[in-house]
């Protein structure tokens, strides 16, 4: 494979023009308000919220509604959408637009839970050509000027590859941009990330910017992705749990002049003991509830303090907080000079998961048209799940 080199430049999604190519991937339970915000104080880029069902939305769900809502620091609100029907999609864009909530909109068709999958749903979905044409394209018209992107995988698993035929669909529907994570569904999280596809979605996508999506864990990944594949720019989801600077040091790697936040950063326990409280405070903030707040934090613990010297009992005490008095107790007790350990704080982060073969509605790979029973059976998928 021929390298590309990929220039320190800006992205454009639409009338959008990003300091630097760098997206927030969405992430269940973690791309709320307030970790957007923190990624945002230490980088630039656009920041996605968790992933929305179009029903919920609709619908007028009290936690969605709550969900779509940004802080006022979010200068660019960004809103990831899913759904399988595409009248309801249109809908869910509509108010989104209407209601003047969105800056930017995504469509996901990534998603390869099985609950949602067996259904018709995420990454299935493309394979359907026609119903994913109808949905793509209604919520273009629906966005009017504001830019709407989509993000998808490779396809079902080897043997059943949709990303060029979608690609080559979201783009005559007018996207703005499509973003690839470079798996299968049935690959779920596991192995590496095949970044020759993103090379080839670059070569048959020419008219919108083609954005990468699997395996950055550092700026550097990122940097060789771009230099690899060609694509536009990077799409970061697990590489920045526990490590929210990474956005700092994507904008210094990738981004102009202006991207940048501050110098780079000495990772130090006590750096990353204060980026935590600082993810804390946040929470409780988002959620106007310390103890909730939190609860949430907990999950967190073991991102950010993976590789450093915070021994097994500390660890469980922070799995376990309740208030923000108690995690200050907490990181009091740790050294706060210890350095940055280098490898054991790197490389991947969260579950990886095993391949498995991707739960689908019964027949659906008979044909790429969606029948009249398998719609039926799409509403069931309309369901809280995110990934991608």
């Amino acid at each position: 494979m021929t390298s590309t080199l990929a220039p320190t430049r800006s992205l454009r999604i639409g009338p959008i023009e990003l300091d630097a190519p760098v997206v927030l991937a969405p992430m269940a339970g973690i791309t709320n308000t307030a970790f957007r915000r923190l990624c945002r104080e230490y980088g630039a880029g656009l920041y996605v919220s968790e992933m929305i069902t179009t029903r919920a939305l609709v619908e007028r769900n009290a936690v969605t509604m709550r969900l779509i809502q940004h802080h006022e620091s979010e200068t660019l609100r960004s809103i990831q959408l899913f759904g399988v029907d595409p009248a309801t999609t249109e809908s869910a864009v509509r108010l989104l637009v209407e209601e003047d909530r969105a800056d930017h909109i995504d469509l996901n068709f990534g998603c390869p839970v099985p609950k949602v999958t067996r259904k018709g749903g995420g990454a299935a979905l493309p394979w359907k050509l026609g119903l994913f044409h109808d949905i793509v394209s209604r919520a273009v018209k629906a966005a009017g000027d504001i830019p709407l992107t989509v993000k998808m995988r490779k396809g079902i698993d080897k043997d059943h590859l949709t990303f060029l035929d979608a690609g080559r669909i979201a783009e005559d529907a007018g996207v703005a941009a499509v973003a690839l994570h470079a798996r299968t569904a049935s690959e779920f999280y596991s192995g590496h990330a095949d970044w020759s596809a993103i090379t080839a979605l670059k070569e048959a996508v020419t008219s919108i910017p083609v954005l990468g999506n699997g395996d950055i864990w550092s700026a550097a990944d990122a940097r060789r992705m771009m230099e690899q594949t060609g694509c536009d720019g990077v799409v970061v989801g697990r590489g920045c749990l526990g490590r929210p600077w990474l956005f700092g040091d994507l904008a210094r790697e990738l981004g102009g002049p202006d991207a940048a936040m501050g110098a780079p950063v000495d990772a130090t326990l006590g750096f990353v003991a204060d980026a935590f409280r600082r993810h804390a405070e946040l929470l409780v903030d988002f959620y106007e509830d310390e103890l909730r707040g939190c609860r949430d934090i907990r999950k967190h613990a073991s991102w950010y303090f993976k590789g450093y010297p915070v021994g097994g009992d500390l660890r469980a005490q922070l799995a376990m907080v309740s208030s923000l008095a108690e995690i200050d107790d907490l990181l009091e007790t740790m050294d706060r000079s210890a350095p940055y350990p280098g490898a054991g704080a790197e490389g991947q982060r969260g579950r990886a998961g095993t391949p498995k073969r991707t739960a689908l509605p019964d027949g659906w790979l008979a044909s790429r048209e969606i029948g009249l029973e398998a719609s039926s059976a799409l509403a069931a998928a309309e369901i809280d799940n995110s990934g991608g």
